[in-house]
């Protein structure tokens, strides 16, 4: 049962979230507008490239276009009118994919990304941090060998990561596709050919995102563990007497909250965190649909990727400051003003 205390700290947290969710939608809209060039003109001229369209044919295209969008109103009428359309769950249509709605087109992107995700992130913390708490607590050649490693890994940008193991275990040794999501001509299905042929292109872009994960993970965790190991309650806790079990214990459970904060704002990020990885593959994923949308002045679709972007954040954010008020009362007792 909720203490009131942590009522009301739940309170405070959803209506500053609803907040922030309401300035994000609004920037989400009048930030996109702020990207040089028309869309519309954009996208008559992939339209009429052929030449042998008449001016006043392209102008009665050009203005049909306009009311189509709704970009022939006042910016204001343009903002309510998405702002209805958000809540009622209609992110709009594309511009350069018309008469493809965006919900489709992120339906169809979204669970590439999660794909590589949702694994990444899970293996990568989860074996990042058991090699910061082995590193810490064993020290040594050990803790000296993982540090390094971890180090170098964690340095090193996704996408240059990406671009060496293309030209290594793609281009130069073929073990690999180099690009997609499966091979041309290969029609998705439910069965073992598409199954392997999946896992094939998707092996490059897991393991450049891995790797580089594991690193900044178990750099993170041992950073914390060896804080925690030369804090003065281990101290007193030794001087009590009390087992290296269970000091251990205490000290990797304080140093795990941080690591759970960036657990969870990993996952928040995860839908616009593999933009560059993959760009790099051709990845049909999420990001890859959000970076092909801002080359073409595509508004709904760059809105719609980015409000699940912003939607992820808020929730991640969300849970973690929850997590954190049920389980820490000196967290809640400071955002309520009491201490």
């Amino acid at each position: 049962m909720l203490t009131s205390g942590f009522s009301r700290y739940l309170s405070r947290k959803i209506a500053w979230y609803g907040l922030a969710l309401i300035i994000a939608i609004a920037l989400n809209f009048f930030l996109t507008r702020l990207i040089p060039g028309n869309p519309v003109q954009s996208m008559l001229s992939q339209l009429t490239q052929g030449g042998g369209v008449s001016s006043e044919s392209l102008e009665r295209l050009y203005q049909t276009y306009m009311r189509e969008f709704g970009l022939d109103k006042p910016l204001h009428v343009q903002f309510f009118e998405y702002l209805g359309k958000v809540f009622r769950g209609d992110l709009g249509t594309s511009f350069m994919l018309y008469p493809g709605k965006v919900m489709n087109l992120i339906g169809e992107a979204l669970p590439w990304t999660l794909g590589i995700q949702i694994p990444a992130i899970l293996v990568g913390w989860l074996v990042g941090n058991i090699l910061g708490a082995l590193a810490s607590y064993k020290g040594g050649k050990f803790d000296g060998t993982i540090f390094t490693t971890a180090l170098v890994f964690s340095n090193i940008p996704y996408y240059g990561f990406a671009i060496l193991l293309v030209y290594v275990f793609a281009a130069n040794l073929g073990w690999f596709p180099l690009s997609g999501g499966y091979s041309m001509g290969m029609f998705p299905g439910w069965n073992l050919e598409f199954f392997v042929d999946v896992l094939r292109h998707w092996t490059l872009p897991f393991l450049s995102m891995i790797l580089v994960a594991i690193g900044g993970q178990a750099i993170g965790m041992r950073e914390m563990a060896v804080y925690e190991l030369t804090s003065d309650y281990v101290n007193y806790s030794k001087a009590l007497g009390l087992r290296d079990k269970k000091i251990v214990k205490y000290v990797f459970r304080n140093a795990m909250l941080p690591q759970i904060t960036g657990l969870a704002l990993s996952f928040g990020t995860m839908v616009g965190g593999a933009l560059v990885t993959e760009s790099v593959f051709s990845y049909p994923g999420m990001g890859s649909l959000l970076f092909s949308a801002i080359r073409q002045n595509d508004y709904p679709v760059i809105q719609g990727v980015t409000l699940i972007i912003t939607l992820t954040v808020l929730l991640a954010n969300f849970l973690v400051d929850i997590a954190y008020g049920f389980i820490d009362p000196r967290v809640r007792a400071s955002q309520l003003g009491e201490r």
